[in-house]
């Protein structure tokens, strides 16, 4: 048996990926986390998903290193219904913030995913349509998949991160952990 914890977590929106924060924010520490353990990279306030947390800090420095590039998913709801041609400028490379983010893997989903409701949900407009998208990234810079979506003219109004390394969010529930063994991730 390993003496590290790895935890899989569905960040709920809203959440900050950490234990701390100000008196009116909602933190990590909610969700009654095993103590000694912090997140392996960050999952911004407005995005929810899979969250890997441990206490193993050289494996989280090489879960999160880019020279090793493990891949993320994202299920992401744009507004807007990108083209083929659209999704292949975004898996071509964006520039966000003079830029130029590494290729990856961009396709449009025909069904919207069976994913939980949000709380609150997402803005909506009846003139304007909105898709999935599900997006695989090598990289993960800050607000990168948001930035990405806005650069080829549609904006992102629901982010999901469903993978991390070999790992997926699967049907673990907003606001649920799991231990997971650290071969699950990587």
């Amino acid at each position: 048996m390993s003496r590290f914890r790895y935890i899989a977590f569905h960040k709920p929106y809203g959440v900050l990926s950490q234990f701390t924060g100000e008196p009116d924010q909602r933190t990590l520490a909610e969700f009654g986390l095993p103590p000694g353990v912090y997140a392996a990279g960050r999952l911004d306030k407005d995005s929810e998903g899979l969250l890997v947390l441990s206490d193993d800090g050289p494996f989280i420095k090489r879960l999160l290193d880019p020279d090793h590039g493990h891949a993320r998913s994202y299920l992401v709801q744009v507004e807007g219904l990108p083209t083929l041609r659209d999704l292949q400028r975004l898996s071509g490379g964006v520039v966000i913030k003079g830029y130029r983010t590494k290729p990856c893997r961009a396709e449009l989903l025909h069904e919207p995913p069976k994913v939980e409701a949000r709380d609150p949900p997402i803005r909506a407009r009846k003139a304007i349509p909105t898709s999935w998208v599900k997006i695989t990234l090598n990289e993960g810079k800050n607000r990168q998949v948001r930035r990405m979506t806005a650069a080829i003219g549609f904006p992102t109004l629901r982010l999901l991160r469903v993978t991390m390394g070999k790992l997926g969010l699967e049907d673990l529930a907003q606001g649920s952990w799991r231990d997971v063994r650290r071969q699950d991730i990587l």
